[in-house]
C-alpha cells in the first residue's frame, strides 16, 4: 500500500520561513513526479511546484518562484518544499502528490497524481 505523508507546517509571520517534508513508502520506483499542492478557502487546489525525480523540469508557480525551492531525495523517496519569505497570501492547507502512473513528465493538473499525503497546514500572518 503506498502512503504519502507530509509535515512540517505551522503559524509564522510574514517573512518567515518553513520547511515541508513529504515521505513516500510502499513502492520502490523513483522516477516518478512529485509536487506540492495547496488549497486556501473557497479556492480550488493549485500545483505550487513539481519536480521529475529522474531528472526532468521543475516547475514553479509565479505565485512562489523566487521564494520557493522544490527538492528530492530519491534514495529515501523524499521531497520537501523551502519556503521563504512567506506572505499572508501563502495560508493554505500543503498538499504532497506523488503520479505513480508511469508517465515520464510531470503535470500539474490534479488529477494526474494519483496519490496524496493527509495535508498539513500552513499559516502566515501579518
Amino acid at each position: 500500500q503506498v502512503q504519502l505523508m507530509d509535515s512540517g507546517g505551522g503559524s509564522v509571520q510574514a517573512g518567515g520561513s518553513l520547511r515541508l517534508s513529504c515521505t513516500a513508502s510502499g513502492y520502490t520506483y523513483r522516477r516518478h513526479c512529485m509536487g506540492w499542492f495547496r488549497q486556501a478557502p473557497g479556492k480550488e487546489r493549485e500545483a505550487v511546484a513539481t519536480i521529475y525525480t529522474g531528472g526532468g523540469s521543475i516547475y514553479y508557480a509565479d505565485s512562489v518562484k523566487g521564494r520557493f525551492t522544490i527538492s528530492h531525495d530519491s534514495a529515501k523517496n523524499m521531497v520537501y518544499l523551502e519556503m521563504n519569505s512567506l506572505k499572508p497570501e501563502d495560508t493554505a492547507t500543503y498538499y504532497c502528490a506523488a503520479d505513480l502512473s508511469g508517465r515520464h513528465f510531470c503535470s500539474v493538473t490534479t488529477r494526474t497524481f494519483t496519490n496524496w499525503g493527509q495535508g498539513t497546514q500552513v499559516t502566515v500572518s501579518s
